[in-house]
């Protein structure tokens, strides 16, 4: 049985260490708001936070964790910088189909949470990886500034 840190709260997983976290998060503890896209951590949905970072979870083995926090879209508006992103995701309608969007918005909140006014090359650096299916990049773009100019103002 494994415990892990996940919100603020501790959960309990009967899983074998091998077991990737996104499956843990989904299929087990049944949060689904972090999404399965490639399963080779190269598209961006599965972020989650690992101490503040973000990471792919679909390739994470849970018994890599330890006491490790996780923070997944479902807790990141209880953070400063997550509630600037998903405000801003909202007034700036950044959203098209969303399925990517539970990634996008992880790694942005990691961005303007170490960057205060991150640069077009910034968020480039930040957010390679993040694959949005239906394009919607300059809205992204243009929410990342948006959050990161209320979060540090």
């Amino acid at each position: 049985m494994l415990e892990l840190s996940i919100n603020g709260e501790v959960h309990r997983a009967d899983v074998t260490a091998d077991v990737p976290l996104l499956w843990v998060l989904r299929d087990v503890l049944g949060m689904t708001g972090t999404k399965f896209g490639c399963g080779i951590a190269q598209c961006g949905a599965c972020t989650v936070h690992l101490d503040g970072r973000p990471v792919r979870s679909c390739q994470l083995p849970v018994g890599l964790i330890g006491d490790r926090k996780i923070t997944t879209v479902e807790g990141i508006g209880a953070t400063r910088a997550g509630a600037a992103v998903q405000k801003a995701w909202l007034d700036l309608d950044v959203i098209q189909c969303g399925y990517c969007q539970s990634g996008q918005i992880m790694s942005a909140a990691a961005l303007i949470a170490s960057t205060p006014a991150p640069s077009d090359a910034d968020i480039d650096a930040a957010m390679a990886g993040n694959i949005c299916r239906c394009g919607t990049y300059v809205r992204i773009r243009e929410g990342i500034k948006k959050a990161a100019a209320e979060h540090h103002a």
